[in-house]
């Protein structure tokens, strides 16, 4: 559609334009297939990136031997060396410890003759500071006495006055005590004169006593009754909790046989779950798998009973049936006893019937089916003489400790022949479950619960009595409480007043005279004073004779300072001179014997420097050994730190030869010319990306004018009919322009949405619609001589067909347009018409009148008469 657009409509370059972005889009295409060379150019890059490491490593790995191999070389000459340095060394270091012994020896005499004149004169000092410390300490002693006697009269005043303080203090608080005395006195005498004589209120307090005593006797049974029925519902707890742990592990066991059945038989178990929860919906009872109905009376007897019954029956229901029932019953009374048996005899000691406990559907079945009622039970000694018990007893099922057997006559020869089988182990039956005493227990249970309840009710009501007793015993108490306060308080009243004259009376007896105590304290304060005046007279005293001893003291101490450092280093001196001198002996010994062995040591290093670089004895170290030791370490522990290091590199590099050197230089030869090729390839694609921007460019922005032109017109067209329609350049890839479209959007309801003119989503009618309604809107943009539109109606709805023949009626009789051909097989009535339309009819067809033969006229009045006709 966009094509024919570009034809119809637009400019004559448009689809020329085009065409060339639809060519240059394929050249660009297949100059992009060249992106596989480019990743081959990539993939042989990183190959010769992994090649280059490995050519590096080889230069490497070599470089690291030729480095281990001169430095093996270097390492005998640099001990040498270290050692002949160490040699001269020594050798200088012995020459000086031999001439520093030699002075040493002549410094040593004058500093010890100095040494012991010091000494005399310090033991002089010594004495003399010893003197006048001793006489120091005698007066210090007497300033102490003399200031701990200071200390003793001022803690003496401060008694004094202290006590002074006390007897003031205790004066005030004296009148204190008197005023509140009088006040209180006054307010009890005040309170007495406003009470009258107390009534006779002996009378209310004994009806209050006899009260109160009735009251505590009925709270007393009340109590009782509380107590005995607690008690009772304590034992009631006790024994639900019991009657409850009991019933919890009979359920654990139900519990276990149940996951046995759902870990054995999943469907059954489900089909289980699904009984109880619909159990409402049988009649009768319906009894659960028999695994779980059947009870052994001895889990140790499980094994015969399931051996005896088949596994697909251990998983069946069974359904309660009266004739079952009776059925039951019968072969029950049938049924031989167990003591019918000569048990003693054989050795049976049980049928299975009576091995376990089942409901009685359950029972009865068993008794029908597998005659469990008939099948007796034995011992080893029933296996030992099994052949006589199959003669003898006629039974046809019989079981021992550990076999089944099977007894069966023959119909034809009258003989009795016997299978036997090993007993299986239980899987079953082994956890059973008692159903009378869990039966008994819910009862009890139920009982206690109904018990308890009316234990609460019992004791809930004699609480709310208890509540209401307390409530009045403590209203009668503060009652009689309030009677004997009233007849006690005059007589308290009273005895209180005389109890505070009596204070009052003392308090004013115990008076103190506080000026007395003024004078006798000022009295006391100025003769301690008076002491303490002649002891600070006599503390000075001292004191001036204490610090001038001092000071001769510091004196002679001074001196005694000087000539004990000088002493010090004097002795200082000799003894690092005596040391010196001892240890310059040694050290001379130490570096003549070292200098010795160096010089042994130096020999053997050089013949073997000598012999590693391959040199004779007088033969020197060759220039280009030298020049290459320079740059290596000139130590020994750097050396061999060096050498192992370049021993660990060079031991990594493995695998490598020469061949990787080759290959190397083969893959850079190659990756440079398909470097080449496709420089020259990127230089075509950019020309031709040049040339589709600028086509594109001269396409694009006029094809879009265009498309809004046309979507203007179209909207119009739609919207004229009450409907909504839009035309747009469609582009899922710019870069595709074989994909650019035209995309119509109509929408012909208002409920719905905007939707693209599909085969699928709209009808017929309405893609006719758009379709003409789209031509239309291009003939406004075109000039052409003339348009022909073929059954564009066909497929229409009416009023979608009157819409679209009018709408080009209008548009074909405008001024200056295109001469329109519209062929149709049909049209509607009541059409409007223009005058510059002119309408033809084509007759054709088998039956159809010669050309010679043709009236219209005639066929006209034929027409009107049969309208008459009609009418009348």
């Amino acid at each position: 559609m966009l094509e024919a657009t570009e034809k119809s409509v637009g400019p004559p370059e448009m689809y020329q334009f085009h065409c060339e972005l639809k060519n240059f889009r394929e050249k660009e295409r297949e100059l992009e297939v060249n992106k596989d060379k480019t990743n081959s150019l990539e993939k042989m890059r990183q190959r010769l990136e992994r090649y280059k490491q490995d050519v590096e490593r080889y230069h490497e790995r070599k470089r690291h031997l030729d480095l281990i191999e001169m430095l093996e070389r270097k390492r005998p000459w640099v001990e040498y060396e270290n050692v002949r340095q160490q040699h001269e060394e020594i050798k200088q270091s012995r020459d000086q410890a031999k001439e520093e012994l030699k002075n040493l020896k002549e410094m040593q005499f004058p500093v010890k003759k100095k040494i012991q004149e010091t000494e005399e004169y310090f033991k002089n000092l010594d004495m003399k500071i010893r003197d006048k410390a001793a006489e120091i300490k005698d007066v210090s002693q007497k300033c102490k006495q003399k200031q701990d006697a200071l200390e003793l009269k001022d803690k003496q005043i401060e008694e004094i006055n202290q006590a002074l303080r006390m007897k003031k203090d205790e004066e005030m608080d004296r009148q204190v005590k008197i005023h509140n005395t009088q006040k209180m006195i006054e307010e009890w005498k005040n309170e007495l004169s406003t009470m009258a004589v107390s009534a006779d209120l002996q009378p209310q307090t004994d009806a209050v006593n006899n009260e109160l005593k009735k009251l505590q006797e009925e709270r007393a049974n009340i109590d009782s009754d509380i107590s005995d029925l607690t008690a009772e519902k304590m034992n009631q707890k006790r024994e639900e909790k019991r009657i409850t742990d009991r019933l919890g592990q009979l359920n654990n066991i139900m519990n276990m046989k149940e996951e046995n059945l759902k870990g054995k038989f999943r469907d059954t178990h489900s089909a289980l779950m699904w009984l109880r929860n619909n159990k409402d919906k049988f009649k009768k009872k319906v009894c659960e798998p028999m695994m779980l109905e059947i009870n052994m009376k001895d889990n140790r007897h499980a094994k015969y009973v399931e051996n005896h019954i088949s596994s697909n029956d251990m998983r069946a229901f069974v359904f309660e049936s009266q004739e079952d029932m009776e059925k039951f019953l019968v072969e029950a009374s049938r049924s031989p006893k167990l003591w019918s048996l000569p048990s003693n005899q054989y050795g049976f000691f049980s049928y299975l019937r009576e091995l376990f406990d089942a409901p009685h559907p359950v029972m009865s079945y068993l008794c029908s089916q597998y005659y469990v009622h008939d099948v007796p039970v034995g011992t080893e000694k029933t296996r030992n003489m099994i052949e006589r018990v199959i003669q003898e007893t006629k039974l046809r099922q019989i079981y021992t400790a550990e076999e089944k057997y099977i007894v069966k006559v023959s119909a034809y020869t009258n003989l009795t022949f016997s299978t036997n089988t090993s007993l299986r182990e239980a899987q079953f039956l082994t956890s059973s479950v008692d159903t009378d005493e869990r039966r008994q227990l819910e009862n009890e249970q139920r009982d206690i619960n109904n018990t308890l309840k009316s234990l609460d009710m019992h004791l809930t009501t004699l609480f709310e009595r208890q509540k209401h007793l307390e409530h009045r015993d403590n209203e009668l108490r503060q009652q009689k409480k309030e009677l004997v306060e009233r007849g006690n308080r005059r007589r308290q009243l009273e005895s209180k007043i005389g109890v505070k004259y009596d204070s009052l009376r003392q308090l004013e007896e115990d008076a103190i005279s506080l000026e007395d105590e003024y004078q006798q304290a000022n009295v006391k304060i100025k003769e301690i004073n008076t002491q303490k005046a002649r002891l600070v007279t006599e503390l000075m005293h001292h004191i001036k004779n204490c610090i001038s001893l001092n000071i001769l003291k510091a004196d002679l101490v001074l001196q005694s300072t000087t000539v004990a450092a000088e002493k010090n280093r004097l002795e200082s001196e000799c003894n690092e001179g005596s040391v010196q001198l001892r240890a310059a002996e040694q050290r001379f010994c130490e570096l003549d014997e070292r200098k010795r062995l160096l010089t042994e040591n130096c020999k053997e290093l050089l013949k073997k420097a000598q012999q590693v670089c391959k040199l004779s004895p007088d033969q020197r170290l060759p220039k280009e050994f030298q020049t290459a030791f320079q740059a290596l370490p000139t130590t020994l522990e750097e050396i061999d730190a060096f050498l192992n290091e370049e021993k660990t590199r060079a031991s990594c590099f493995t695998g490598l030869n020469a061949s990787v050197v080759e290959e190397y230089n083969k893959q850079i030869e190659e990756i440079q010319q398909l470097t080449e090729y496709l420089e020259e390839k990127k230089k075509e694609l950019d020309n031709y990306k040049q040339n589709i921007s600028q086509v594109k460019e001269r396409w694009l922005n006029p094809l879009k004018k265009l498309i809004e032109q046309i979507n203007g017109k179209f909207s119009n067209f739609f919207s004229s009919m009450q409907c909504v329609g839009e035309v747009d350049l469609h582009v899922e890839n710019e870069e595709e322009y074989d994909k650019y479209g035209i995309r119509i959007r109509v929408k012909f309801h208002r409920s719905t949405e905007l939707h693209e003119l599909t085969p699928y989503h709209q009808s017929g009618g309405e893609k006719s619609v758009s379709t003409m309604l789209y031509l239309m809107a291009l003939q406004e943009l075109n000039r052409c001589p003339f348009r022909v539109v073929d059954e564009i109606n066909q497929g229409m709805d009416p009023m979608n067909e009157r819409r679209v023949f009018e709408m080009v009626v209008k548009t074909a009789c405008k001024e200056s347009t295109s001469q329109y051909f519209f062929i149709t097989p049909k049209l509607l009535q009541n059409l409007t018409y223009n005058d510059k339309m002119t309408v033809l009819f084509v007759y054709n067809g088998p039956f159809m009148l010669e050309a010679n033969k043709w009236n219209l006229k005639s066929f006209c009045r034929r027409r009107r008469r049969l309208t008459k006709s009609q009418v009348f």
